[in-house]
This record gives structure tokens, sequence and C-alpha cells, in this order.
């Protein structure tokens, strides 16, 4: 085999000279076409080099903060050339000046609505685990219930959050019940869809060494669904600090969403632009939180990627 390898390359440039070749001469033209190209994936492979991929990386990264820059700079340029008012739009300055003269009381107000949020994800992540399951045991139940799912995300929630007021009152109740109302579905969907896509061979294949129902579930599959579960759960999170936010402006003495609407009342649009900012940051965390949870739970998926 070796000797074989060792012939000269024996040129077929079109199919009927290659037909015209012997089965010898055929091997050793596919034998040497296939150590070209793999000679070409090595030398492929060794051009990349880690400045390469830093590179890559650097200007993912650097492309949008140059536009956001940008973006800022011309918003500062037009507020001081045309002399915008404050209270028609502050300047990029100017909000970060209010951010940080304001950032012990958007740091308090932000203590509430942090954890109207994960008292909320947390009956979320609850309610979902258990219908989860219950829709997956029983498809009749799930045909039923599905539909509702879908309608109460069609209800606008600052429709909702009034009604919620009237009925619980104006402490944390309706506020919390607000963000599981907005959080709940995809998580829901997310596990149930989940487990719906688990190979049914490995269920049978525990059910066979003696597994009951509920070992199955606990054994093959809630673990094969977490992934989509806490896809679910990152969707949740970031709107979890925005339902507690519509919570509060309806109806609250304390939380972002009561600041957002005193400073908007007052025509500070500076503080406003400062308490947004604290939103999108807080939102930012909870999802950051769900992410670092799935690497603590499936590491695998870090090194499969």
């Amino acid at each position: 085999m070796k000797q074989l390898l060792r012939k000269p390359v024996q040129h077929c440039p079109n199919n009927d000279e290659f037909s015209a070749c012997s089965l010898r001469q055929r091997r050793v033209v596919v034998s040497q076409r296939c150590r070209r190209i793999a000679s070409h994936l090595r030398l492929t492979l060794t051009q990349i080099s880690g400045a390469d991929i830093h590179r890559y990386l650097s200007n993912s990264v650097l492309a949008p903060a140059s536009f956001l820059l940008l973006l800022l700079l011309f918003w500062e340029g037009a507020a001081r050339l045309f002399r915008i008012p404050l209270y028609v739009l502050p300047s990029p300055l100017k909000v970060l000046q209010a951010l940080i003269a304001e950032l012990p009381a958007l740091f308090a107000h932000g203590q509430v609505t942090v954890s109207e949020a994960a008292a909320g994800i947390a009956i979320s992540l609850a309610l979902a685990l258990l219908l989860g399951i219950t829709m997956d045991c029983f498809p009749l139940f799930r045909q039923g219930l599905y539909p509702v799912f879908v309608v109460t995300q069609t209800v606008p929630m600052i429709v909702l959050a009034p009604i919620l007021i009237i009925y619980m009152g104006f402490g944390a109740a309706p506020k919390i019940l607000t963000v599981v109302l907005m959080c709940f579905f995809p998580v829901v969907v997310s596990f149930s869809d989940g487990l719906s896509q688990v190979n049914e061979e490995y269920v049978h294949l525990t059910r066979s060494y003696g597994a009951g129902k509920w070992q199955a579930y606990r054994l093959v599959k809630i673990p094969a669904a977490l992934p989509s579960l806490l896809s679910g759960l990152k969707v949740a999170a970031t709107y979890s600090i925005s339902g507690a936010v519509v919570g509060e402006w309806i109806g609250s003495q304390e939380g972002l969403g009561y600041y957002l609407l005193r400073v908007k009342n007052s025509y500070m649009l500076d503080k406003v632009f400062a308490c947004v900012l604290v939103i999108i940051f807080l939102s930012l965390c909870m999802n950051g939180l769900i992410r670092l949870f799935q690497r603590a739970a499936m590491p695998y998926l870090k090194k499969a990627g």
C-alpha cells in the first residue's frame, strides 16, 4: 500500500480519461486529491492565528460601541448647538449628572422593584414546572389550557394592572402578579415544548429498569428539557423588571415605576432618562443571572461550544 501511494500522480483531467484509467490508477488519483484537500485545509487553519480571532472579537465589540459613541456625541452636540431645553430633550451629559445625583434614591427604589421582579420570577418558575409536567402527562389538558395561555398574552398589561390594583390593593401583591402574568407564558411554553421533544426511547429504557413515572421525569425528561426551560427563563427575566415597573406605574408609593411617574409629572426628563438607564441595567443583570445559572447547571454546553 505504501508503494502504491508513492507512485506519481495520475492526471485524469476529464471524466472520459478518468473512466479509462484502471482501478489502481483511480485509487491513486483519488488518494492524491484527498491529500491535496487535507493539506489545503491544514494551511488554512494554520493561517487563522490567535491574533485573527482576537481581531474578530474586537471588531464585533468595537463596531456597536463605536456606533453608540457616535450617536451620543451627535446627541450631545445637537442639544448644545440648538440649545434644546431640559424638559424637551436632555443631553447625555445632563442625564449622567442626574444619574449620579439621584443614585441613592434610584438604588432605594430599585431594591423594591428587583424584589418584586424576583418574587414574580420565582412564582412563574414554580407554576411553569407544575403545569408543564401536568400538560406533558395529560395531552388533553394541554390542548385545553394552551389556547388560554395564548389569549392571556393578547391582553395589554397596562389594562390588567389597574384591575389587579382594584382587587388586591396598593401593596406588593398586584405588582408581583403583574410580573407573573408577563413572565409565566414564555417559561411554561418553553418548558412544555422541551418536554414534548424528549426522545421517548430514553423514557422507555428507564422504565424497563424499574423506574416509576416520576423517576423517568426526574432522570430523563426534566434534565433534557432544562435548556428549553432556561431559554424561557432568560426571556422572562428580561421582562420581569418591566412588569414590576408597569405595576408600580399604575399605583404605588415606592419603586422605579413610582419614581419614573413622579419625575415625569415634574418634567425632569434628565431624571426620567436616568431611571430608564437603571431599568435597562437591572433587566440585563436579571438576564445575566440566568446565564450564570445556566453555565453552572450545564457546563457541558460550554465545553461543546
